[in-house]
């Protein structure tokens, strides 16, 4: 299951994440943490699709890329997908309003390396349709490449996974990215401030 022993770790240490993200703030361990946790990532959050405010007039906003475009480019480009079979998110903080079964969606030469015993190997149609059940179930997409999840897959950091995360608002990872500082934080999260 990826690494066995930083999957136990980071189950027992993910009820303390935004404590965590709180010690980015301090100096010294602060650039400790961000040299091992964060360091190469470059993670975006992409809204859900459609916002309509009640009561108020809708305008014509004219042509814009909505996120579930850009997660679809990157599944139809991929040549290799991956589905992890549960999120470990949602699974580490027993989360009872979202679903734990919709994990992760790994894209690239790497998740060719991920542990079977985690998710398994997609095509394209059924991580498109992966995604959509995330959106359906009110998840909000995170993407990007990430150095955690590279190591606690044990696949090579760099160019060859690229992360989906399906991120609930109560229990994921990303809600920590809301209170890193700045200095710590690459400039894809800086508009979560």
């Amino acid at each position: 299951m990826g690494d066995p022993l930083l999957v136990r770790f980071l189950k027992r240490t993910f009820p303390n994440r935004f404590l965590i993200a709180k010690l980015t703030k301090t100096p010294i361990l602060g650039g400790l943490i961000d040299h091992m946790v964060f360091e190469g990532d470059d993670m975006m959050y992409l809204p859900k699709d459609q916002v309509i405010q009640m009561n108020k007039p809708i305008e014509n906003p004219g042509e814009m890329v909505v996120p579930s475009q850009i997660l679809e480019h990157f599944i139809e480009k991929a040549n290799y997908h991956w589905i992890m079979d549960w999120c470990i998110c949602r699974s580490a903080t027993k989360c009872k309003d979202y679903p734990i079964d919709l994990g992760c969606l790994f894209l690239g030469e790497a998740t060719l390396k991920i542990d079977p015993r985690i998710g398994h190997r997609a095509i394209k149609q059924e991580a498109l349709e992966h995604v959509r059940k995330c959106r359906k179930a009110g998840l909000v997409h995170l993407i990007g490449r990430n150095k955690l999840d590279a190591v606690w897959l044990r696949v090579e950091p760099g160019n060859k996974l690229l992360t989906i995360c399906n991120c609930c608002p109560c229990c994921c990872l990303g809600e920590c990215c809301r209170i890193l500082p700045p200095i710590s934080v690459p400039r894809s999260r800086e508009c979560l401030a």
